[in-house]
């Protein structure tokens, strides 16, 4: 049977998979459905729609992994998971 620190740590995991999850999906699928709408703007002298096909959501993809593993790491550390916790042991 799991800790009650455990469930906390597991919730608190889950959230953040599920927020990561969801900005995933806008940027690999939303933002595709309306790349027709986005090329009334240019961005760098670029249609909006193209530039966010071919580099925007690229970025957002990296930006998001670093992220998502910055808020993990938070979350081991507050319930004790870090690896540096499990060093000390």
């Amino acid at each position: 049977m799991a800790s009650p620190k455990q469930e906390a740590h597991w919730q608190a995991t889950k959230r953040l998979m599920i927020i990561t999850l969801v900005i995933w999906f806008f940027f690999s699928t939303v933002i595709f459905m309306f790349a027709h709408d986005l090329n009334n703007a240019s961005f760098l002298g670029y249609k909006l729609g193209y530039y966010m096909t071919a580099q925007g959501s690229m970025l957002a993809f990296i930006i998001l992994i670093f992220w998502s593993n910055n808020r993990q790491e938070k979350i081991d550390r507050e319930f004790g998971f870090s690896d540096e916790d499990r060093e000390e042991d």
